[in-house]
């Protein structure tokens, strides 16, 4: 009778230890499952990151030859059309679906030339951004409304689109002030190519104000 009870005992013994195996796998398992999910859970927040993150600015300059305005004029040439709609446009399409875009700024920029003109501005600009009147019916009275009735005419041909029905366009002026590097500009009246520019720049979403 003693072998029995113990040969029984060292059976029961033996099943709980089998348990060990068991529960060491199940740990195992529930560790690479947590891994997985973190890595997942890594990859996602980057790529949200990335996503978030402003995209590289596109500058169409004079010095390229795409940049097409007669002098103090803010009317789109037809070659200026053309590229903007043959160039532009499928780049801004790739842009906004990579990033998730929803909102973009068109900035104009100038050289130091003093036009020396007077403006009308200040009596139809809002009717002109509500395409009420055509941009070509603005006069520009200084570089800073020059490089703004541009940026607006380059806009208005990019709301002509369907697909960027939902994307939020302003329109703003740097005047001379700013190089392209970045750079505040110094004092120069001398005509410059390299800084009458057209920047269009794609903001972030939740960052559009």
């Amino acid at each position: 009778m003693r072998n029995v009870r113990s040969n029984r005992r060292n059976t029961s013994d033996n099943q709980d230890l089998d348990v060990f195996p068991s529960f060491t796998d199940l740990m195992s398992n529930a560790f690479m499952i947590m891994s997985f999910l973190l890595l997942l859970a890594l990859f996602q927040s980057l790529e949200l990151n990335r996503r978030l993150q402003s995209a590289t600015p596109i500058v169409i300059d004079e010095k390229s030859g795409n940049f097409k305005f007669k002098s103090g004029s803010a009317e789109l040439t037809t070659d200026f059309q053309k590229y903007i709609n043959n160039s532009i446009i499928p780049q801004i399409k790739a842009i906004i679906k990579e990033r998730n875009i929803d909102f973009i700024q068109v900035i104009g920029h100038t050289d130091g030339q003093v036009l020396g003109l007077s403006g009308n501005l200040d009596q139809n600009l809002e009717k002109v951004a509500k395409n009420q009147f055509k941009v070509t019916q603005l006069k520009a009275g200084s570089n800073a409304d020059l490089a703004l009735m541009r940026a607006l005419a380059v806009v208005q041909e990019l709301q002509k689109k369907e697909e960027f029905k939902n994307i939020k366009f302003r329109a703003y002026s740097g005047a001379q002030l700013y190089l392209p590097s970045g750079e505040l500009a110094t004092f120069n009246r001398q005509a410059d190519e390299t800084r009458r520019r057209i920047e269009i720049r794609f903001i972030p979403p939740g960052k559009n104000q």
